[in-house]
Parts: structure tokens; C-alpha cells; sequence
């Protein structure tokens, strides 16, 4: 059987019925033996998590995200295309052929997934509707998009550019500029992304700066100033808007409390360290905050526990930088996208079950702990001596601000 665009190739032997179906990496394989890596990539194959590999791009992957209540995935490419992936089965559903000149460096999605964005280093930016696959507008401008993002509630567009260091804000239901703000950064704006009740927007830019717009009042709201020490190259909000998530090239996560009241302008983050070895690239957190799931230029996905800071697992698997990562509503599903030209679909429904997370807790000594203040239990690895335990979650330490985290251990 030949390998088609959804599929890998498959002995005689082995059904051909769901090629992508979940799979026991432990399970025998009937028919000649093939190399590891076509079917499990370097995943190890005692920690028992399986995916699914989404085939069909045939260049870098650059953005993917769940849509239609988890049930449909879309995700964009360097090839100029966007695919619409059943989140079941894993098969490519529907295509968008040709939708720009240049390759697609972002797809941006409303939360009722009736529409998307995309925009393409051919400085075009096109909203989308999704069921018909009209092209409702398209905007073009003078300058390379590096950033773009479409409001939850489907009423604006924001992009950053290369040039003048601008923040574009766009009426989505015409493609009008309603606000351009020149020199907004000091240098290229690298990243956006809006909060949930999309009236303000985040914005790094490759001077190392953060900032949060505000859309009606037209102003800057807080300015965080050398977030991280190399470019920042994604943003993402808790579905409250208190906190900001940050990744960078400095190998590093970074949460911050952005709540207008209560921002500190020094102290009021926490870092996410010693997860990856590379760049990276992309950065999510799940509905109720507890995990934030990050990509890497290193070719991995991580899964942080935020309330304890710690790196909860490692996916690995792909052949080249993760560009993007999401995970589900439910909690149950982690996309990746990667320079690779492929997608996967991990399940870590049961990661906390799985023996080598298992043996991993117990051998560096996790335990659970009742936050002092908020009285939620949260779990820590055993620190080194020369730190002091936390007795707050995250969040609290950050309106506290003056707790240290102790060192994650190695995975």
C-alpha cells in the first residue's frame, strides 16, 4: 500500500482500517519488522503515551489549533495550504489550496470556529469562513507579518510587522484598520495574542519587551521590560486574563500576573526552567490554568504543572522544531506542529498512570501540599536543600512575588 497523505506505509499483514488508530507502543507488529521511528518516532516506548501522526503537509507545519469543540483540527503550512483534520479519526478532511503566494505563517481562529485567519509572508492577512471557504476580505500590507491573531469573539484582527515596530488593529467584518500604532516596540513585533474578552492584546517584540494594549482606551496598560534575554516568540493568557504566559528563545517559560491592580513592574513572574534544550517556540495553557504545554525549536513538546512550577513530561517524536502546540478543552489531547511537515496528536489523558511517570514521582520524591492562601493542594519535587519548600501555588507566589522555585529535577 502506497503512502497516501494521511497514512504511513503498512505491511500486508496489518489492517488498513484506521492506520492512525491509538496504539500500545509495547504491542506486537505483525509482518516484517520496520525501524522504530516510522511508527514511534524516539517517544519512549515504556512511558506509554500514545499519538496519532497527521500526514499531508509537505512542508513545515506552522500553527494548529482545536476548533468545532475539539471534534476538528486546523493548521497551516509553508506549502500555502490549510487542512482541516478530523480529531477522531485523524484524517484529512478538507483542504484550502493556494491560499497565498508565500508560505502561511499563521491560522488564527475564532471561538466559535465559524471563521479563520491567515497570514503569509506574501504581506497579505485573509479572514476565512469555515464552512464555505470563501475568502470574506483580504488585507494586504507594505510590510513582512510576523504575528496574527483573531479576537475570541470574532471582532477584531491584531497583527504585529517588521516595519515602524507596529501593532495593526483590523475590524474583522470588513478588513478596515481601526487602530495603527507606530513604534509600539522599540524594535519588530514578534508576537501577539488577545485576551479573553479581546479588549486587550500582548504583544514581545525582539527588543526583549512585553506589553498589554488596551483596544477601546488606545493605550498601553503595563510594559514589562527585558521579559526574557533573547527574542520572545510566543504569548499566551489564562482563560481569566490575570496571568501571561511567555516563551522565548532563552530556553525558558516565564508566567506573569498582568492583573492591571495588581502588577508589580519587578518580581512578579515565575520561570519555567530546565525543560528544554532549545528555543522555544510556542506556548499554551489549558482552560482552568493547571498545565501549560510549551514546543521547542529542540524538537520536543513539555507539559508543565503550573500550580507546582515544575516540568510535569517531556513528548518526543518529532524530526525538526516543534513550531506550535495547543492543547484541548478537555484536557486530553496536546497538538504539535513541527518544521517536519507533520502534525501529532498525543493523548496524556492518563500521563499520571503511565509506570515511568510513576517511577519518576516516587524516585524524586513528589508530594502534595495545601496552598497556605488559597487553600488548593498543589505537588513539588523535592528540592534542594539550599531552597526553601513553597508553601503557595504559583499564582499566589506571584501576587506575593518573593518566593524562589526550587530546581525541577530531570526527567
Amino acid at each position: 500500500m502506497e503512502e497516501d497523505s494521511q497514512t504511513e506505509k503498512f505491511s500486508e499483514s496489518e489492517s488498513p482500517s484506521d492506520p492512525l488508530a491509538l496504539r500500545d507502543p509495547n504491542e506486537p507488529t505483525a509482518g516484517p519488522s520496520r525501524p522504530e521511528y516510522q511508527r514511534w518516532g524516539d517517544q519512549e516506548r515504556q512511558s506509554k503515551i500514545p499519538f496519532k501522526m497527521l500526514k499531508g503537509h509537505n512542508q513545515a507545519v506552522s500553527s494548529c489549533h482545536f476548533c468545532s469543540e475539539d471534534t476538528k483540527i486546523i493548521s497551516s503550512s509553508y506549502d500555502k495550504t490549510v487542512k482541516i483534520w478530523d480529531a477522531v479519526t485523524g484524517t484529512n478532511i478538507h483542504n484550502f489550496e493556494n491560499c497565498h503566494l508565500a508560505p502561511i505563517s499563521e491560522c488564527s481562529v475564532t471561538a466559535d470556529s465559524t471563521r479563520f485567519i491567515t497570514s503569509s509572508y506574501d504581506k497579505t492577512i485573509k479572514l476565512w469562513d469555515m464552512e464555505s471557504g470563501e475568502v470574506l476580505w483580504s488585507f494586504n500590507h507594505d510590510s513582512i507579518i510576523l504575528s496574527c491573531k483573531i479576537s475570541f469573539d470574532g471582532k477584531y484582527v491584531i497583527c504585529g510587522l517588521d516595519v515602524e515596530n507596529a501593532l495593526c488593529v483590523i475590524d474583522a467584518k470588513n478588513g478596515n484598520i481601526i487602530t495603527y500604532v507606530r513604534d509600539h516596540h522599540l524594535k519588530p513585533i514578534t508576537t501577539c495574542c488577545f485576551n479573553p474578552d479581546s479588549l486587550r492584546v500582548a504583544s514581545g517584540s525582539s527588543n526583549l519587551d512585553m506589553k498589554i494594549w488596551d483596544i477601546s482606551a488606545k493605550a498601553t496598560l503595563l510594559t514589562i521590560h527585558n521579559a526574557h534575554s533573547n527574542i520572545i516568540a510566543d504569548c499566551c493568557f489564562t482563560f481569566s486574563g490575570h496571568f501571561l504566559c511567555t516563551a522565548a528563545w532563552d530556553k525558558t517559560l516565564k508566567i506573569w500576573d498582568v492583573n492591571t491592580g495588581g502588577f508589580r513592574n519587578e518580581g512578579a513572574c515565575v520561570t519555567l526552567m530546565e525543560g528544554h534544550e532549545g528555543s522555544v517556540s510556542s506556548c499554551f495553557f489549558t482552560r482552568d490554568a493547571s498545565l501549560v504545554v510549551s514546543g521547542s525549536y529542540d524538537k520536543m513538546v513539555t507539559v508543565w504543572d503550573v500550580a507546582g512550577g515544575y516540568r510535569k513530561c517531556t513528548l518526543k517524536g518529532h524530526a525538526d522544531w516543534v513550531m506550535d502546540v495547543e492543547i484541548s478543552k478537555s484536557q486530553k489531547w496536546i497538538i504539535s506542529a513541527s518544521k517536519d511537515a507533520s502534525l501529532r496528536l498525543w493523548n496524556i489523558e492518563n500521563v499520571d498512570h503511565i509506570p515511568l511517570f510513576v517511577e519518576y514521582r516516587k524516585s524524586h520524591g513528589f508530594y502534595r501540599v495545601q496552598c497556605e492562601k488559597c487553600k488548593r493542594p498543589f505537588s513539588l519535587p523535592q528540592a534542594d536543600e539550599e531552597f526553601e519548600p513553597p508553601t503557595q501555588c504559583v499564582f499566589c507566589r506571584l501576587a506575593s512575588s518573593k518566593y524562589s522555585l526550587p530546581r525541577s529535577p530531570d526527567l
